[in-house]
């Protein structure tokens, strides 16, 4: 490899996963051809400049015992920004866009599973003042990961097969303080574990083989790196989302994932007004090369009719929130405490005053607990992510 070619090449290594190892730069570097401390300095040259978001843990909610869904709501454009600001007040709440349509207040929502997920949705809608929202969990994933290329200013992701479903890992308190620190970003510095570690009051190497037993297990989907996709010259992206009927989406989804300029698909239910039911994420350099996929798209998948009518793509109006989602926060149980709706209230369960009453789909129960004392005898071997 040129050496002019090896930023890049870390841009891609970095998004597709950082080594659990004490020093997982020098290993990078030594994919690389170049010394760890040169892969330190580009990863602070990029974190300064805004282009590197974060290192950090990315887990599977559903093996720790959380329910998540994308919330599609209405509200009255004069209203949105006081509405999204309410809606991004929630500690949970990862995703949070204006987008162009009818339905125009769109994010992402997780929470613990005893406080209920449409519960959750409803207290939200009724403190931001939503006149309409819908509840959309994921019923089936075909594709998930990000990766941009600084060269083409494209999305390249492969499809990966559905992780098999396994049951909910219930923490220790030690455990939560090690899933807390491996969700906080990886400092930029030599031995960066030791510093994650010394936050969980444990040491380097027991939260390493916590973390690499984690990810055995699939309760932590990987270890990655995030880039602002526009600072990556990926400037336009739009939520796609499909006309299918549910007992073609294991033949439709795949062919939508295949694309390499989608990030993320998944099936979700239909609602009122709204009949499509897979959803993916397009990037492109700009809107036209959205749109441009978008069709191509279209064709391969077998899509029947054009767009308005065989799918949409839903671009951002404005971003009022985004980050990586943590688990075991305690400030979600302090948000749950002042909101949570209690006995006085006379909605049904779920139901937001003021807003149109939606349901969610149920979710696929998991098996049992994992035991917990199992990653203690994790080898400490490598990971080559």
């Amino acid at each position: 490899m040129e050496r002019a070619d090896w930023t890049g090449e870390l841009a891609r290594a970095v998004q597709g996963g950082v080594p659990l190892l004490a020093d997982p730069f020098a290993e990078l570097g030594s994919r690389l051809g170049v010394e760890g401390d040169e892969v330190l300095v580009q990863l602070r040259r990029w974190q300064q400049v805004g282009l590197l978001r974060e290192i950090s843990a990315v887990m599977e909610g559903s093996r720790l015992g959380y329910e998540s869904a994308l919330v599609a709501a209405r509200v009255a454009p004069d209203r949105i920004e006081e509405a999204a600001g309410v809606v991004a007040g929630h500690p949970t709440v990862t995703h949070d866009y204006e987008r162009e349509h009818r339905f125009n207040l769109w994010f992402t929502l997780a929470v613990p599973r005893e406080q209920g997920l449409e519960a959750v949705a409803a207290r939200l809608a009724e403190l931001a003042g939503l006149e309409e929202h819908h509840v959309l969990p994921r019923t089936a994933t075909f594709k998930i990961g990000v990766n941009f290329d600084l060269r083409t200013r494209r999305n390249h992701t492969s499809v990966q097969p559905p992780a098999e479903a396994k049951g909910v890992f219930s923490p220790t308190e030690r455990e939560r303080a090690m899933v807390r620190a491996l969700q906080r970003p990886l400092p930029l510095r030599e031995r960066p574990f030791a510093a994650l570690a010394a936050e969980a009051g444990v040491g380097e190497a027991e939260l390493l083989r916590f973390a690499r037993w984690l990810k055995s297990e699939r309760i932590m989907r990987r270890y990655v790196g995030t880039l602002r996709h526009r600072r990556a010259g990926v400037r336009a992206n739009g939520m796609a989302c499909w006309r299918v009927a549910p007992v073609r989406h294991a033949e439709v989804g795949p062919r939508i994932a295949a694309a390499p300029e989608v990030s993320h698909c998944y099936a979700r239910p239909a609602f009122p007004g709204f009949p499509f039911s897979l959803y993916s994420m397009l990037h492109g350099p700009s809107r036209q090369d959205v749109l441009d996929v978008a069709e191509r798209i279209a064709a391969d998948a077998g899509i029947e009719g054009g767009p308005g009518e065989g799918y949409l793509v839903l671009f951002s109006v404005r971003e009022f929130k985004k980050c990586r989602l943590r688990y075991f926060l305690p400030e979600t149980e302090a948000w749950w405490r002042r909101h949570g709706r209690d006995s006085d209230h006379s909605s049904e369960p779920g139901m937001a005053s003021g807003s149109k009453r939606v349901s969610v789909s149920s979710a696929q129960e998991v098996g049992p607990a994992a035991g917990a004392s199992r990653w203690s005898g994790q080898a400490g071997g490598e990971d080559h992510a």
